[in-house]
């Protein structure tokens, strides 16, 4: 009798865990949402209000991508277009919708040995192979990644047959923006890194914004739904309702207000 109580009770306890336990959405992103703080800020209002716990793995967005193809997330989000478009043309991905954007920058030391401030992008990296003024990227296929090698194709420019000055950490942002300033080095990054790395430096920080403004530094920011009809196991459902509330009026103005330093580090542009 006492064998079958405790049993009954054990299988209730199961049960009553099963039926309490939140739904879990799993997220392949860039490091960028990660290391800026945006997703932890995000992540308890999404629990809050849909009831499901996001999960999520911070990597560069090529091996983003590949994790949606090999079935081991739900959605992504992202930050290298013409990638994401051709991810969905295999048919591994459905429903991209833009969420926010901000932009790239390049940055180097505080005295820029190579005078490039306020070229365009093309013109300063040129002067930056010219005099073979050390150039860390991040070389991981991250969208950053793909947008600086854009940025060296643009400007006529084969930094990677470069072997000396043109450096790839094959680490994220922050500890290539890191790298960059130990060595007095120009990089790319994203501005939402950027601001996060001024407030983790302070008065320390030996670097400044040398190029930014021109039009081919647009940096957007989307989600993708993993498509069902390719794997199995994925959870539409949950990414749908991720993506309703990422993209909602409410969750827009949340990412709006989302601050360092008193400066945004994405805006929103859900449906525009």
């Amino acid at each position: 009798m006492i064998k079958k109580t405790l049993l009954t009770l054990g299988l209730s306890a199961v049960l009553a865990s099963s039926l309490f336990a939140k739904d879990s959405l799993m997220m392949a992103t860039t490091t960028s949402t990660d290391n800026t703080g945006l997703l932890d800020y995000l992540a308890p209002k999404f629990e809050k209000d849909t009831g499901t716990t996001l999960k999520w793995v911070a990597t560069g967005t090529g091996k983003a991508l590949k994790m949606g193809g090999n079935c081991d997330v739900d959605i992504l989000f992202v930050h290298a277009p013409a990638s994401e478009k051709k991810f969905i043309d295999t048919g591994f991905g459905v429903d991209r919708q833009q969420v926010m954007y901000n932009d790239f920058i390049i940055v180097g030391p505080k005295k820029d040995p190579a005078t490039v401030n306020g070229l365009t992008p093309s013109a300063a990296l040129q002067k930056i192979r010219d005099n073979k003024a050390n150039f860390f990227s991040r070389g991981d296929n991250s969208g950053t990644n793909k947008k600086e090698l854009s940025l060296w194709k643009n400007a006529n420019v084969d930094a990677k047959s470069a072997s000396s000055w043109y450096v790839q950490t094959g680490q994220g942002m922050l500890v290539t923006i890191n790298m960059a300033a130990e060595k007095d080095g120009y990089t790319m990054t994203d501005r939402g890194t950027w601001i996060k790395y001024m407030s983790q430096k302070g008065d320390d920080n030996k670097l400044k914004v040398v190029v930014e403004g021109d039009k081919t530094l647009f940096n957007q920011y989307s989600v993708v739904t993993i498509n069902k009809d390719k794997c199995s196991n994925v959870k539409p459902e949950l990414a749908k309702k991720f993506t309703n509330w990422v993209v909602s009026d409410a969750t827009q103005k949340t990412i709006a207000d989302f601050r360092l330093l008193g400066q945004a580090l994405f805006i929103p542009n859900a449906g525009k």
